[in-house]
This record gives structure tokens, C-alpha cells and sequence, in this order.
């Protein structure tokens, strides 16, 4: 009797596999699923996948449309039943998307205006019961509006459409941006930009809405009691010494009055800031800058208490600012650590407990 001997010492060809697989499959339309098992568990699987398993195309449909019919066949979880919550069933006070960038047209004081790359934050509030919300609205909602001229308005009407869109309560749109003005030199007449991170906001809470304007100022600050001991050093032995002076960063932040008459401009914020504290750090230097500089630290040595409250002055002194908090971060060249002060006035700004990234946020990029 001939017995057929497989070889089993070379590698099979996909034919093999193939002649293979039809015999299994033959084989296993007369057993039932103890006999493959007890053959081989895998086989159970491999057959059936290779059975049902359906066979789906790998090439990109140029050629599809999207019509209604099969848009509404499209599932949508975010918009599901409240059975499909996970965690607590609560509202959630913000919930969208931070830093899609896009460029915005702002007005500037002096009638022209200058486009900018503007980074959006949009949230809504999420009621209970609610599963989500579809976050590309926000995006949307904004892009109708901008490519108009910048104002608080249409910031207003991007947030009446995405509120509406998403069915929600409270609302939030806030604005980053680096904004440009040119900074003459102290004494040798040499320009140049100088930039500030400007945010704009618009809120809100329980039917109310206000505007706010955040604005980060950078500026030097000489320590009063460094420059008292250095000249003490000069008078008492002769001992030429220099006060310490750092980079410090103050972050503004107003609520604009809605009954003002007059708008704050940009360039009045950043002005207020300037009467109160002098000392920003400059631009262009020659030599005789430098030396004005140093004359100017001297002219206004100040502690990070001074900063707040001269600061904090000039906010309350201008009719077109309501509510307001100044924080200020004295990077010190002498510790090791900051110096730091927060200041408020009224209720919006007002609260208990502190970001712990709050202070250490207060840095100049460049």
C-alpha cells in the first residue's frame, strides 16, 4: 500500500494554504464544534472569521457624496440620551475648546486697523442630563463672524449663535493675542516695537454678560531698600555697590463699564500702565538710553506692594473700568524666589482659592 508522506520540512506556498484551508473547511461541515475543538481550538475561530468576516474596500471613495438621508444615519453620541453619561450626572460650568487660531481684524485708536493672529478659547455650559456638545459648532459659530472688524459686538454675535446652536445657559469666548506698538528710546530718539499679550473676554453667567480686557505688562522694578543700602555703602566707606533690579511682570485685568461713553483703547490700557509704573523694559538702547534707564530705576525704586497699589490708582481712577485685579511677580535677581502681589476690586475678580500655576504663569515670553 502506498502511504502519501507530506513534506514538512519546506516552506508552504499559498496554494498549499489554500488546498488547506478547503479541506478544513470541508471537513468541518460534517463536525460539530467539540470535533474542531478537540482537533485544534484555534480552528473554530480561524473558520469562522474567514466565513463571516466581511470584505471591505481599501480604496478612498473620491467619488461619495453626503446627502441629508445619510447625514441623519450618521451617529451622533454627543447628542445621545442621558443613559449614556459616564461619572456624575451634573452640570459641568465650561466645557469646549481652547487655542484654535485664526487671524482677526482689530480697530486701533487712531482709525486704521491690524490684523493678527488671534489664539479662541469658546466654552458653554453643559447641563445635567446632557451627554455633550458637538464642539466644532463653536468653531463654526465663529468663523461667520470673523472677518469683520474686530469689536465686543461681534464677539457678542459669535456667542448668541454658538449659544443657541448648543441649547445653553452660560457662555464664554476669550481672545489672545500679541499686540504691537512702536516704543520710542529714552534719550537717543530709536523705535521699535513693543509687544503685549492681550486677552479680551466676553461672559456669561446667569443672563448677565460683561467684557473684560486682561493685559500683561513688563516692566523693571529696583528694590527701595537695595538702592538705600548701596548708597549707604558709597557714603559711609566708600564702596562702590548696585541695587538689585529684576524683570517684572503685571497682569491687568478690567472689567469694561457698558455706560461708558468712551471706549478703552488698547493703547489707553497699556498708557494707564505706564503713568503708574514707568519703568517698562525698553526696545532700542545705545549707550545713553541704558544710562537714562538706570536714571529712570533710580527715579522709581519700588516694591512688589507699590506695584500692586499704584497700579490698582490708576485702574480706579478712569470712569471707563468697573471691577478689577492687578498681580504682579517680582522675579527677583537677588532670592532665589519670586516676589509676588494680587490685588482686587469688586466681585468679579474676587476669590478664595488660587490657581497654583496662577503666579508662576506671570513670565515674559519675549
Amino acid at each position: 500500500m502506498n502511504v502519501y508522506s507530506p513534506v514538512v520540512d519546506r516552506n508552504p506556498s499559498r496554494d498549499d494554504a489554500e488546498a488547506a484551508l478547503a479541506v478544513l473547511r470541508q471537513w468541518t461541515e460534517a463536525a460539530d464544534d467539540s470535533e474542531i475543538t478537540d482537533l485544534d481550538p484555534a480552528l473554530l475561530k480561524l473558520l469562522g472569521a474567514a466565513q463571516d468576516y466581511p470584505i471591505f474596500s481599501r480604496q478612498y471613495p473620491e467619488g461619495f457624496s453626503v446627502d441629508d438621508a445619510y447625514k441623519t444615519s450618521l451617529p451622533d453620541l454627543q447628542n445621545g440620551p442621558a443613559s449614556l453619561i459616564r461619572g456624575e450626572n451634573v452640570r459641568i460650568q465650561h466645557v469646549g475648546i481652547s487655542n484654535f487660531r485664526l487671524p482677526i481684524s482689530y480697530r486701533l485708536k487712531d482709525g486704521s486697523s491690524l490684523m493678527l493672529e488671534t489664539s479662541v478659547t469658546g466654552t458653554v455650559s453643559l447641563e445635567a442630563d446632557k451627554k455633550g456638545i458637538n464642539m466644532s459648532r463653536i468653531m463654526r459659530s465663529f468663523y461667520t463672524h470673523a472677518e469683520k472688524n474686530f469689536s465686543f459686538g461681534v464677539i457678542e454675535a459669535a456667542l448668541n449663535d454658538y449659544k443657541s446652536d448648543l441649547e445653553s445657559f452660560d457662555a464664554r469666548i476669550q481672545m489672545r493675542f500679541s499686540f504691537p506698538m512702536t516704543m520710542t528710546s529714552l534719550r537717543s530718539g530709536l523705535s521699535g516695537y513693543q509687544y503685549y499679550d492681550l486677552a479680551l473676554e466676553l461672559v456669561e453667567q446667569n443672563g448677565v454678560r460683561q467684557r473684560i480686557a486682561h493685559l500683561d505688562y513688563v516692566y523693571s522694578s529696583t528694590c527701595p531698600c537695595s538702592l538705600e543700602l548701596s548708597e549707604h555703602a558709597r557714603q559711609f566707606r566708600g564702596q562702590l555697590a548696585t541695587p538689585h533690579s529684576q524683570r517684572s511682570v503685571a497682569r491687568v485685568s478690567v472689567v469694561l463699564e457698558d455706560d461708558s461713553d468712551d471706549c478703552l483703547w488698547f493703547e489707553d490700557l497699556v498708557g494707564l500702565c505706564r503713568d503708574a509704573v514707568p519703568t517698562e523694559t525698553q526696545v532700542m538702547v545705545k549707550r545713553e538710553d541704558e544710562q537714562a534707564f538706570a536714571e529712570l530705576n533710580a527715579a522709581n525704586p519700588i516694591f512688589v506692594e507699590d506695584a500692586a497699589r499704584l497700579f490698582a490708582e490708576a485702574m480706579a481712577g478712569d470712569e471707563r473700568i468697573g471691577d478689577f485685579r492687578v498681580m504682579c511677580s517680582h522675579q527677583e535677581s537677588l532670592h532665589s524666589h519670586d516676589a509676588v502681589a494680587l490685588l482686587t476690586q469688586g466681585t468679579t475678580f474676587a476669590q478664595t482659592s488660587l490657581d497654583p500655576t496662577l503666579f508662576p504663569s506671570l513670565i515674559h515670553r519675549g
